[in-house]
């Protein structure tokens, strides 16, 4: 919310020599965020100039210019800039006559850039300043001609300050509205704030604007709301007021135009300008109706199925049946808080309108407006809730300005369908506010800060009852009346006190190694990032299953009802497809080398499950363990996963120094890793699965159980991301992985004997996985084999085609004496047999 501080002044006292940064600081004392100050950015001498003369030059490039005289001060005065009272200008518009009044920039001034001005020659002349347009002010976006003051009602003597004739010496500060506090987004509710946190007197524009009555003969409205959604009636309160006779030709007032540019909006006609400026200062929004253009009464609603509605940004909608809207005999004129509609515009025809102020419900206003993505200001007021209780006193503010403004005629009445609901009174405990916030407030303070945010406060027995003010929806428990009081008897009494940790807590032995494995990730040279849960029917399609679901057959997944993106409604049953969008839009972006890991959950529904939440009882009661379990039944199961990413060059190259590109190996090492952290023996084997390329894909278990793969993306799916040829990857299930490792370590003693060392040469299969040989002479070779390395793998002359060499470097230790070749030999012979007879590899000769 951007407010002007002339506009802020008009209701609460601003001392003189009062700064943007001063009223930000006040603000920020009673909790509202400070964001940034808003100027027109102009230094004069800038001036109200009158044209005595111009001279239309054609020039060679085929434009035409004007030379024109200028009186920019009063005969025998001189000019601000200290020149003559009459300046040379040059100027390309041509939208001016001999006598309008312009606004003139000498010598010296800057406009909004900055655009410094100075006398310069151009076109054959010495151009003394510049005539200026509203955009070049910086008071709109017309810059199709200068400004000429006639079409802005503004007449002044020549050489009177444009400046502050226009407004352009205001400034606006702009606050960050929070959800809970929608009264704020008004020149009405941050007035009130900035009398709490200075104590100056408030002067409430709605009690200057007497509230429509409501007339036999005003405008006929109903609201019919038969079927509430989920309890909640669309529109609690109507208000309408007729004013005839407006001429829309009529212009907005500079310090209008001015006021509305520095709250953002711009200007677009006398009308619409009027309904924005009440919407700014009460903030209630108004809609006006071309009344010429309605046909019958209103009658609001919600939408039928299917039904259509063009809204005034030309574009055709098709309604939900949950939308509210604003009919008139032909259908729906308006799609009720959000936006009005195309057939009944206010325009330069306009000559009769209907204004309307309304109060919408929040939860209505706020899913229409995401529904159709139509974002409104009036919208985005509605959807945090307006007071109910001054609807009737902004159409007759409306009423008042178009009158004084655009030269209508109100209607003596109107029209007030319904009322503000009462509210119910709160109970505030004695002592409860200095319980919960640790300051001792006395009751003095309690009640004073309550009656001073508009309650209506009675002390009782038990404490303060409390009636909210109809502009505070907040406020709906003690909790919330507490924080009144904390912040308006001020947030600097709050002592600071570090909680002090209760003994006996700490991680569990799972969080621990979760931040262990991610602490290890990291250290290793993985970055850490966090992608959106919600992927593709085939993404889940492609990445979380091993093998293809059949064509047709129906994939456990869950799909989200209010999906964020339309085209994403799943959530993850892998964490790689959003790897995948994260190295996609990093190389995009240049960056070649990755190495990422991400730890969260995916969602694994069973087949058949159904998904959803059962209906819990009302009024925060506890839910019965049969409620209980059905919730639970409805949850899919979330298990913890780990995935990496690597692609490029996980070594650069350097000096000496050959860049070693990421691969399986890579992806493995991450692996192990993970492994390592959690105290778990991960055993890789061949697998395969239908995102990874076959015969680079290796399938991790725990205990026989598959926990997750690793691999190298399929070259068509890395293609079909744009990402290189090689992508390695590898997924875990951290949870399963950290379930297994929770098993004692044995320590074993260092032996002081020697080793004895041989190699094997094994010919086998080349199907047959050298795991699966490597597991077979480990065993075979018994306690005295130490330790097992593959150090090489043949394929070539010397080989049969269908088989490969295997060639295993072997160590070989007693803990109690020294080991003989015979004895290291005897256990490799007892390895090799075993390997023969599990996987048919032979001694190679």
């Amino acid at each position: 919310m951007r407010v002007p501080l002339s506009w802020l002044a008009e209701y609460v006292e601003l001392v003189a020599g009062t700064t943007p940064e001063d009223v930000h600081a006040a603000l920020v004392r009673v909790g509202l965020e400070e964001e940034d100050v808003h100027t027109f950015e102009v230094q004069g001498p800038i001036v109200v100039g009158e044209v005595l003369d111009f001279v239309e030059e054609p020039q060679s490039n085929g434009k035409t210019i004007r030379w024109c005289q200028v009186r920019v001060a009063p005969d025998g005065e001189t000019a601000a800039d200290g020149g003559d009272a009459v300046h040379g200008i040059v100027c390309g518009a041509r939208n001016f006559f001999v006598g309008d009044q312009v606004v003139v920039t000498l010598p010296g001034s800057v406009l909004p850039g900055p655009f410094p001005i100075a006398a310069r020659k151009t076109y054959g002349h010495v151009s003394d300043g510049m005539i200026a347009s509203a955009r070049e002010l910086g008071l709109g976006e017309d810059h199709d001609g200068i400004l000429r003051l006639s079409t802005l009602g503004v007449e002044a003597p020549v050489g009177t300050d444009a400046i502050e004739l226009l407004g352009l010496n205001d400034a606006a500060v702009e606050i960050n509205v929070t959800p809970d506090r929608g009264y704020a987004f008004s020149i009405r509710g941050v007035a009130r704030e900035y009398a709490h946190a200075t104590g100056a007197t408030f002067r409430d524009p709605v009690a200057q604007s007497p509230a429509v009555v409501p007339s036999a003969d005003g405008f006929p409205v109903v609201i019919d709301d038969r079927a509430p959604i989920r309890g909640r009636v669309g529109s609690s309160v109507f208000a309408t007021r007729i004013v005839r006779g407006v001429d829309p030709s009529r212009p907005t007032p500079a310090w209008m135009i001015a006021r509305l540019k520095l709250a953002g909006i711009r200007s677009l006609g006398v009308l619409v300008d009027i309904t924005n400026y009440v919407m700014l200062e009460f903030g209630q929004p108004i809609h006006g109706y071309d009344l010429d253009q309605l046909r019958g009464g209103i009658v609001v609603r919600r939408a039928q199925p299917g039904e259509q509605f063009t809204t005034l940004d030309g574009k055709t909608r098709t309604l939900h049946v949950e939308d509210l809207v604003v009919t008139d005999d032909r259908g729906p004129i308006g799609l009720g808080g959000v936006m009005g509609g195309a057939e009944t515009e206010m325009g330069d025809a306009t000559r009769n309108v209907l204004i309307e102020a309304a109060n919408w419900d929040p939860v209505s206003i706020a899913r229409t407006a995401r529904r159709h993505k139509l974002p409104s200001e009036a919208a985005k007021r509605y959807e945090r809730g307006v007071d109910p209780a001054i609807a009737a006193a902004a159409v007759s503010r409306v009423a008042q300005l178009m009158a004084d403004l655009a030269g209508g005629t109100p209607d003596e009445g109107g029209s007030l369908v319904a009322e503000a609901p009462e509210r119910e009174p709160i109970l505030l405990p004695h002592g409860y506010a200095s319980k919960l916030i640790g300051v001792e407030y006395t009751e003095r303070q309690v009640h004073d800060a309550l009656a001073e945010i508009g309650g209506a406060v009675t002390r009782t027995d038990a404490g303060f009852e409390v009636i909210p003010p109809s502009w505070r929806p907040d406020l709906t428990g003690k909790a919330e009346l507490v924080e009144e009081v904390a912040r308006l008897v001020g947030y600097h009494l709050i002592p600071s006190v570090l909680p002090v940790a209760p003994p006996g807590r700490g991680l569990t032995r799972s969080q621990r190694l979760r931040k262990q494995v991610a602490d290890v990730l990291a250290g290793a040279g993985a970055t850490e990032v966090l992608a959106f849960p919600f992927v593709t029917d085939e993404e889940n399609r492609l990445f979380g299953t091993a093998v293809a679901p059949e064509p047709g057959e129906q994939l456990a997944q869950v799909k989200v009802a209010n999906a964020l993106d339309a085209s994403r409604p799943y959530l993850r049953r892998s964490l790689l497809p959003g790897l995948v969008e994260v190295a996609r839009r990093n190389l995009s972006r240049g960056l070649t080398d990755l190495d990422v890991y991400e730890t969260g959950l995916v969602f694994l529904p069973e087949s058949g499950q159904e998904l959803g939440s059962p209906t819990l009882p009302a009024g925060g009661a506890l839910p019965a363990d049969d409620e209980l379990a059905a919730l639970t039944a409805g949850l899919p199961r979330q298990p913890r996963h780990v995935a990496v990413l690597l692609v490029g060059d996980v070594v650069r190259k350097a000096p000496g120094q050959s860049p070693l590109p990421a691969g399986l190996a890579e992806a493995l090492d991450r692996v192990r890793e993970i492994g390592l952290a959690t105290g778990t023996a991960i055993e890789v084997v061949q697998g395969r699965h239908q995102a990874l390329h076959p015969g680079r894909t290796a399938e991790l278990r725990v205990d026989g159980r598959v926990v997750g793969v690793a691999g190298e993306l399929h070259p068509a799916v890395a293609e079909a991301n744009d990402l290189p040829r090689v992508v390695a990857v590898a997924e875990l299930d951290l949870d399963a992985v950290i379930a297994a490792g929770d098993r004692p370590v044995e320590a074993r003693a260092l032996s002081s004997y020697p080793a004895a060392t041989q190699d094997l040469s094994l010919v086998v299969a080349r199907d047959v996985p050298a795991a699966a040989v490597a597991a077979a002479v480990r065993e075979g070779a018994g306690d005295l084999l130490e330790h097992v390395e593959l150090v090489d793998d043949y394929r070539g002359q010397g080989v049969a085609e269908s088989e490969k060499s295997l060639t295993f470097a072997l160590r070989f230790r007693a803990p109690d004496r020294t080991l003989t070749a015979a004895e290291a030999s005897e256990a490799k012979l007892a390895g090799a047999a075993l390997a023969l007879e599990r996987t048919g590899a032979a001694i190679r000769d």
